[in-house]
């Protein structure tokens, strides 16, 4: 019978009930001998003093009786059962009775004063616990059973106070939850999370689970891009014996020891498998506290993004690296995390972009929710991908600017050319999981699974626009990088600096946009001093980790022969944005003026895109001057006012105003004799 049987039917809580009243026998028995030893009972200030009688019979050794000698008999058989899926003989049984027993009836903390004739004592020290349960306290096996590394303490069942008085003398206590399961509560310690069912099954968590139902105690596993190997784990646990226990420790909560203690207590006294995440972050500050994981009776599942490194532990894991969810098993997660009523939505589909483990999908499939009562609206495709958004972590934010696009393929003016490559990036992102996984092109090396993309093209002719637009179809934020935060005078700095935003992308559902790209992509040279050295450095290292990324990087460049040739080779998809043409610059002007700006009769789109050529940002900055001139004269915009518009962008870029261009707006924007 498995623990939550013996907890369900009562069982374990009446053998414990009954043992207990087995160990009074012996408390009743250390009473009456220690009366007989001591007449002076009926003092009422007995254990606060020591009377001149009580000093010389405990100088004469006289101080204390043997061991009891009634006999207990063996474990009832409820209380047998948990026993052994605990891990504990039957003398550790009595010894966790004994520390519990002032937690079971509370008649017990006046007996062990009078016991230890000191009224303020009123739990049970080792040597009266040792001498309940018939040990003797001078033998060292039986003071080993409360060691740091004995089961009772080694398992989180038995506690050491006033660990500063001499060893016999220490007070014993048992954490409430403890007590609790002894009264068979099935109720988990409060944040302490157990994982009843098996929300995901594949191949790979049925391995797993055959595994640890063959006999395996320990296994590592390596946690992929969308850390679904917590939730994989768990399944695999939860598959081979019934229950799980789940906790991911963050070396940056200061509460990730007592989290920790609190899983590993629950999982013993559960009887049922351990799963801890974020193991590789505390193992090479903390390896006691792997060591105390390795040995628990139960089976562990530690999970990390690191490999298993040998010296984390003494202890030989099986180690094994958790597959990413394939499109039709998230789709599933979403389903049952959204619940009936939203079959006709195609949750995988409209999250393809995002890899998410089962346990983000579930909080994303949340907060999708709330937003649709907040609209007082069926789930629809935006607020899923809003509640996919939410789950990212903040770390990227310190390092790029977050941008949530709002850019469609309707605001994009180019050439057809153009927008099929374009089209073609976010395609690759919707159909990789297919083609690189299913279909087995996925690329060796050790390489990633990310897409790199190369926008070239003179300034304004809309490649930030393109990326922002690309990330809202997929559903995803846009983070551009500031290469003041990434460039640094120092040598390995900047390395260090790019290190932190892949790594902090890798856990983020982005596009990742380098502005101004040849700054740091840039062609290396031949090498005359140290500083060419370093900057080959440089670009050779983002070579390397470009390769191992597994998002989505746009890179844009004003000058695309400035790109070092090896990125070349590791682009997927090459963009080129050349200057409009007339018919694409009257696109521009119809969209930008649109229906919304206020304008006269005299505005003439057709003259202002044969005459003028400009890229679309230079026209987008000429309309918006254009709307504040109108503005502040409280009037519509004219014609004339896009021409000064105009004049003004011609000036900032060096240009002269030619009467040729302007025709007859010429003596508008004329400089004055």
């Amino acid at each position: 019978m498995s623990v939550a049987e013996l907890t369900a039917t009562g069982e374990l809580r009446a053998a414990t009930l009954d043992r207990l009243g087995q160990v009074h026998r012996r408390v009743a028995s250390a009473v009456s001998a220690m009366r007989e030893e001591d007449p002076a009972t009926v003092d009422p200030l007995r254990g606060l003093y020591i009377t001149d009688d009580h000093a010389e019979r405990i100088a004469a050794g006289h101080h204390s009786s043997p061991p009891a000698e009634d006999a207990l008999g063996p474990l009832p058989d409820a209380l047998a059962t948990w026993a052994d899926r605990v891990g504990l003989d039957e003398t550790e049984v009595d010894l966790l009775l004994v520390a519990a027993a002032p937690d079971l009836d509370r008649r017990y903390e006046q007996l062990f004063g009078y016991l230890h004739d000191d009224l303020t004592r009123r739990r049970a020290s080792i040597g009266l616990a040792l001498r309940l349960v018939g040990a003797d306290a001078t033998d060292p096996a039986s003071r080993r059973r409360f060691a740091d590394d004995s089961s009772l303490r080694l398992l989180g069942l038995v506690e050491l106070d006033e660990v500063d008085r001499p060893f016999l003398t220490r007070s014993l206590r048992v954490p409430d939850r403890v007590v609790g399961a002894l009264l068979g509560d099935a109720s988990p310690a409060a944040g302490t999370r157990v994982e009843t069912a098996v929300p995901i099954r594949n191949v790979w968590v049925d391995r797993l689970a055959t595994a640890l139902r063959g006999g395996v105690r320990l296994v590592y596993v390596g946690d992929g891009r969308d850390r679904s190997a917590l939730e994989l784990s768990a399944a695999a646990v939860v598959e081979a014996s019934g229950e799980a226990v789940v906790v991911h420790v963050q070396q940056t909560t200061s509460a990730w020891a007592v989290s920790l203690a609190d899983a590993v207590r629950e999982a013993v006294v559960r009887g049922c498998g351990l799963v801890v995440g974020g193991v590789d972050e505390i193992a090479r500050a903390e390896r006691p506290t792997i060591e105390r994981l390795v040995g628990l009776p139960r089976p562990v599942v530690l999970v990390g993004r690191s490999d298993w490194d040998p010296e984390w532990s003494s202890a030989t894991p099986l180690v094994v690296d958790a597959p990413m969810l394939t499109h039709d098993e998230r789709d599933r997660t979403w389903r049952r995390a959204l619940g009936s009523g939203t079959d006709v939505l195609d949750a995988g589909e409209a999250t393809v972009a995002f890899r998410l483990g089962p346990d983000r999908i579930r909080r994303a499939a949340t907060a999708a929710t709330l937003r649709a009562l907040y609209r007082n609206a069926r789930v629809a495709e935006d607020d899923l991908r809003s509640g996919a958004r939410q789950q990212n972590t903040a770390g990227l934010r310190r390092l790029a600017r977050r941008i949530e696009p709002a850019s469609s393929w309707g605001d994009l003016v180019l050439e057809p050319e153009t927008m099929v490559s374009l089209r073609e990036v976010a395609a690759r992102v919707r159909h990789r999981d297919h083609v690189l996984g299913e279909w087995g092109l996925r690329r060796g090396g050790g390489r990633g699974d990310g897409i790199t993309a190369l926008f070239a093209g003179p300034s304004g002719t809309g490649k930030t626009l393109a990326a922002e637009v690309i990330a809202h179809e997929l559903g995803l934020d846009l983070h551009t990088v500031d290469l003041a935060t990434v460039v640094d005078k120092y040598i390995g700095e900047t390395e260090k600096n790019l290190d932190r935003i892949f790594e902090e992308a890798e856990q983020v559902n982005t596009v990742l946009f380098f502005d101004e790209a040849d700054a740091l992509f840039g062609k290396r040279s031949e090498v005359r001093d140290a500083r060419d050295r370093y900057a080959n450095v440089e670009v050779a290292y983002l070579l390397q980790r470009m390769e191992r990324f597994d998002g989505l990087v746009v890179l844009a460049t004003n000058l695309r022969l400035n790109i070092d040739d090896a990125f070349s080779r590791r682009l997927d998809v090459a963009v080129d944005f050349p200057k409009p043409g007339a018919e694409e610059r009257r696109r521009l002007w119809t969209h930008l003026i649109g229906h919304s700006l206020p304008t006269d009769d005299t505005v003439e789109v057709e003259f202002l895109a044969d005459s003028f050529e400009l890229t679309g940002g230079t026209i987008r900055n000429a309309v918006v001057s254009a709307a504040y001139r109108a503005a502040s004269q409280g009037r519509d915009v004219t014609m004339a006012d896009l021409v000064t518009g105009v004049a003004g962008e011609y000036r900032k870029l060096g240009r002269l105003c030619l009467e040729s261009d302007f025709g007859e707006w010429f003596e508008l924007v004329a400089p004055s004799s």
